[in-house]
């Protein structure tokens, strides 16, 4: 007699499909996993660069600090050459840097004036693209990074004590006239970043004498 081919029933076909969907439903969560965890290493990745390439660019502005006073934008009277506000306040910090590079021979100084903001957590630099602003002047604006919590800064003065401010509210240690104020900057900066990412970061610059 001959035999009667048999085929799937519908209980092995549906059994058969809960399977191959319960691999495919495995396969896309391991995938998805796998894509999640490569956006969050890549946004790791951006943030670490950009507190590397923040603190870089802070210690080339403070170790090039030059006692270079600039005239204050409405024409009167002088700015320090080395400006380091008290807590809480905008700029954080403010100052005479040398080493500007000008690779097209564009006709200005070497010396640039730039600042450090802190707002919405970001922290932004600034410069102005000339020496003496006035109240007209525009700032080339740059934001280092994003997601910091808080900024701060303190500066070593000649009694190797910590300041909260530059130059001290208690006047500068060693300048006995106002021209020599105007020119005194810290021994060292150290500079603390208290970032949602990395936590805080405390790096300590000496500044040239």
């Amino acid at each position: 007699m001959r035999m009667r081919a048999r085929g799937f029933t519908l209980i092995e076909l549906l059994v058969a499909l809960f399977i191959a969907a319960l691999i495919f439903a495995l396969g896309y969560g391991a995938i998805n996993q796998a894509l999640r965890s490569h956006d969050r290493l890549k946004e790791q990745q951006a943030s670490i660069i950009a507190l590397q390439s923040a603190v870089r660019l802070m210690e080339q502005d403070f170790v090039q600090a030059a006692p270079r006073p600039v005239r204050q934008p409405i024409g009167s009277g002088d700015q320090g050459a080395f400006l380091g506000a008290p807590p809480d306040t905008q700029p954080v910090v403010t100052l005479t840097r040398a080493g500007w590079s000008n690779p097209a021979g564009v006709q200005r100084p070497g010396l640039q004036r730039v600042a450090y903001f802190l707002e919405n957590k970001t922290l932004r630099r600034e410069y102005w693209n000339v020496l003496d602003p006035t109240q007209t002047s525009t700032t080339v604006k740059r934001d280092l990074m994003q997601n910091v919590k808080a900024f701060t800064l303190r500066y070593l003065d000649i009694n190797r004590q910590w300041q909260p401010q530059w130059p001290p509210a208690s006047g500068c240690p060693t300048c006995t006239t106002e021209g020599q104020a105007l020119l005194s900057r810290p021994l060292a900066v150290e500079i603390t970043v208290d970032t949602e990412d990395w936590g805080k970061i405390v790096r300590i610059i000496e500044v040239p004498g």
